[in-house]
């Protein structure tokens, strides 16, 4: 400001120097050695009231000003300019200025080296950081000035990705009557010159991208509509064909309301003010129901006598924390059985907007929809009726009263016929259900130890079979090997004899001679 003011004096008093050196005549100047002292302001105003001073002050004074009209930015730095003198204000309710009003200016200056007449003066200057979005994230944009949202509209509509760029040039977007407030439009990842007086940018954990990852689709649930798009709601079934299936109204992609069409894996930048998306996995996955009770085991033994002794054990089975469920206990014929089994599962993509429209998400399909109604059918086939092949006509089939031992014996009909009544209503929620598999039952050992005491029976049997056939083949062995052993001793024995009835028959021979 200071050499504003001395430059203005400086040029002022040159001009008037010049002009004044035109109309009066040629003086002398006293020459220096000879003048006095007193002479020392003559000899000031003798130089001043030259052309040539006065040419010198005009210099002198525009080198002043001429300090103060220019501006140097940082490469990485965004010039801002706030006008402190101004002939005009800015019209009400605006913060920003765009016609040289003073206050904030729409005008920002990049980086090097700008020359504006007296900018040092009319303005203060302030520079700010380029805004910086990094990889994975998007800017998230409000702006404090431009033209008040309509009724009704929270967010400023999206502005198409081509115009982006000259939008975010305060002046257009304020001489295009862009709407003030948070904005729809994001900053994708990257780097750019805003002006930070009109845009406020925010960049955090809060504004990363949306990633889809493999095997996932995402549900979007809109809070705002894209202009011109034609919006009707549908009410929408996870299978129509089955009465009581989950339903819940649908919307086309760029309307307010849970969109019937999911995104599919990728990375979307989405404004988060503007739209929820519900990851749901359409993965294959298991669901267990297993432990969470004791289970009772009797163990048989045989002593050295070969009686078979019995004693008694428990084993406690905890539900694991990956389970969906503990086992299900089914009744049949009186007793209580802890029954195990496993569910594989997968959500098709396009029932996806209907599971999280409805309940939530599969979380909330598993625990209060599936897994009751799972329980529900396991413990009502278990211990109701089965149908098995006719034993006395087997291309007949009949049904009678479940047993406990079927859950042993008959687990395939059973698998077959819950999978059947399962699948039913995994459609009705969306779900698809791809198996279903019983694991091991844990039936009271009381009705399987006289089962246990037979097998053990037969196998000692068998093994009594066997270790008698082994003796006998054992003593035959031993039989052979005496007799091997015993051989020279017989064959010298065979030919005593020989000899001897060879003898004998001489000597009968010589007697009748």
């Amino acid at each position: 400001m200071m050499y504003a003011v001395l430059g203005m004096i400086a040029l002022i008093a040159g001009i008037l120097a010049v002009l004044n050196a035109r109309r009066s005549p040629t003086t002398l100047p006293v020459p220096i050695g000879s003048a006095r002292p007193a002479d020392a302001v003559a000899v000031l105003r003798s130089i001043m009231g030259s052309a040539t001073g006065g040419m010198v002050l005009i210099a002198v004074g525009l080198g002043l000003l001429a300090s103060t009209s220019f501006v140097q930015i940082e490469g990485d730095k965004v010039g801002h300019l706030r006008r402190i003198y101004g002939y005009t204000q800015l019209p009400p309710g605006r913060i920003i200025a765009v016609d040289g009003q003073k206050g904030p200016q729409a005008q920002i200056l990049g980086p090097g080296f700008h020359f504006i007449p007296l900018v040092q003066v009319l303005f203060k200057i302030e520079e700010f950081a380029i805004v910086k979005v990094p990889e994975g994230s998007y800017g998230e944009i409000v702006a404090v000035d431009g033209a008040p949202m309509p009724e009704g509209m929270f967010i400023a509509p999206q502005i198409p990705d081509n115009e982006v760029a000259d939008m975010l040039q305060a002046e257009n977007f304020l001489k295009r009557n862009g709407y003030r407030g948070p904005q729809e439009t994001v900053l994708k990842p990257g780097e750019y010159r805003l002006n930070r007086y009109l845009f406020n940018v925010r960049v955090d954990k809060d504004t990363r991208a949306t990633l889809i990852p493999a095997g996932h689709v995402g549900v979007i649930k809109s809070n705002v509509s894209k202009p011109g798009t034609k919006c009707i709601e549908e009410v929408k079934a996870a299978d129509g064909a089955i009465e009581g299936a989950l339903s819940v109204p649908l919307v086309p992609p760029g309307c307010v309301g849970i969109w019937r069409e999911p995104i599919l894996p990728g990375a979307y930048y989405l404004n988060r003010r503007a739209y929820e998306v519900t990851l749901v996995d359409t993965r294959v996955k298991t669901w267990e129901y297993k432990g969470g009770y004791t289970k009772r085991i009797i163990d048989l033994s045989v002593d050295q006598q070969g009686n078979i002794r019995q004693t008694e054990r428990s084993e406690v089975q905890p539900t694991p924390k990956e389970a969906a469920d503990r086992a299900v206990f089914v009744k049949v014929e009186g007793w209580d059985i802890p029954q195990e089994l496993r569910v594989l599962v997968q959500v098709n993509p396009r029932n996806a907007p209907i599971v999280v429209g409805a309940v939530g998400g599969l979380s909330e399909i598993e625990d209060s929809i599936l897994s009751p109604a799972i329980r529900s059918i396991v413990r009502n086939v278990a211990g109701s009726e089965i149908e098995l092949p006719d034993p006395a006509n087997p291309g007949r089939r009949i049904r009678r009263k479940t047993h406990v031992l079927d859950l042993i014996e008959s687990r395939e009909a059973l698998e077959q016929t819950i999978e059947t009544i399962v699948k039913r209503e995994g459609r009705k929620a969306g779900v698809d259900i791809q198996e279903i598999r019983l694991g091991e039952p844990s039936i009271p050992p009381e009705l399987l130890v006289s089962r246990l005491r037979e097998q053990l029976a037969d196998q000692l049997s068998k093994a009594y079979e066997r270790e008698t056939a082994a003796q006998a083949k054992r003593i035959e062995t031993e039989q052979a090997r005496a007799t091997a052993n015993q051989q020279p001793k017989l064959v010298e024995a065979q030919i005593a004899v020989h000899v001897a009835n060879q003898r004998e028959t001489e000597r009968a021979a010589l007697g009748r001679a």
